[in-house]
């Protein structure tokens, strides 16, 4: 009896220690949506697989040229609410449904993003995929962009012939976004401690110490300063240890409030977080070309999430 009891503790300890390693391998979401080159030349000849670009300047879709058989996406456009102020709000689902149906996108159909911005514009797109409901299995991302793939391929100027898609999105999820009334309710009056307001921007917009898209200068009080585009290194992701000891100051159980300027970094913040496990993170629709703009809404200037009045 004595004997069994043994084996048996021996047992559990054994599954403990399978569990256990189970988790630190698996406490990092997967990065599959990320894909290189290779991937692409063996899936682009794929029936159902679309190849989407998003340049910083659009005209280079056709001054440099894309990858062969890529649709043009013109990220403020494409990506935003043509009649809000900001633009770049989100778009609704009857408009970004038909801007996908204009790209020729079905619901079984294998999106390939890439972009020249260290994936940040990609980003926006994947994110707005997610709101909408489209399977984001079905979505992937080419780390580097076009660096790996123009040293084996020529890229191509001509825009390709497009056969309209028949793509349905559903309605918004209301677990990803916030608005400022939320940042205002939540952070700078109530002070939640179960939540963070994430500012993806670069640290001299974050201080206010450079003052782009917006009237007022500084952040949004409460906000911490991570930049998500610290995240990656000549077009492609860092490794994810190295990810993690970037957002290591945000704890895995709070709910992240991310913004940027207009929708790009933030975007990106989200893919990383995700990435790293982080579940419930939320994206302030508008961010800083928003709260910036609004002139009797609270600013602060400097490296602290708080300071005079807000300090208090």
């Amino acid at each position: 009896m004595r004997v069994y009891f043994t084996g048996l503790n021996y047992f559990f300890r054994s599954m403990i220690f399978i569990v256990l390693g189970f988790y630190v391998q698996n406490s990092y979401a997967a990065r599959d949506f990320l894909v290189d080159s290779e991937w692409l030349g063996e899936h682009i000849e794929d029936e159902k697989l679309i190849i989407l670009e998003a340049r910083y300047h659009p005209h280079r879709y056709f001054t440099i040229g894309h990858i062969e058989g890529a649709v043009q996406v013109q990220r403020f456009k494409d990506l935003g609410d043509n009649q809000a102020n900001p633009v770049m709000r989100f778009p609704s689902r009857e408009a970004f449904q038909n801007t996908l149906r204009s790209w020729g996108v079905n619901d079984d159909s294998t999106l390939l993003i890439y972009d020249d911005s260290s994936t940040a514009l990609a980003a926006r797109i994947y994110f707005l995929l997610e709101l909408y409901g489209f399977n984001t299995a079905q979505v992937k991302i080419l780390n580097g962009g076009t660096r790996e793939w123009t040293a084996f391929e020529e890229l191509s100027k001509q825009a390709p012939s497009i056969q309209p898609g028949q793509v349905t999105l559903k309605s918004a999820n209301k677990d990803l976004f916030i608005d400022w009334q939320d940042v205002y309710d939540d952070v700078v009056s109530r002070r939640d401690d179960q939540v963070v307001l994430l500012d993806s921007r670069p640290k001299d917009m974050y201080t206010g110490k450079v003052i782009r898209h917006s009237v007022l200068g500084g952040h949004i009080p409460g906000a911490i300063n991570i930049v998500s585009l610290e995240g990656t290194d000549a077009q492609n992701w860092i490794a994810e240890k190295d990810l993690a000891a970037l957002y290591q100051t945000i704890p895995k159980n709070k709910t992240i409030y991310a913004y940027c300027h207009d929708g790009f970094r933030m975007s990106l913040a989200y893919m990383q977080l995700k990435s790293l496990g982080y579940q419930d993170v939320r994206l302030y629709n508008g961010g800083w070309s928003h709260w910036g703009n609004r002139l009797t809404l609270p600013t602060v200037e400097g490296d602290k999430p708080y300071n005079g009045d807000y300090d208090l």
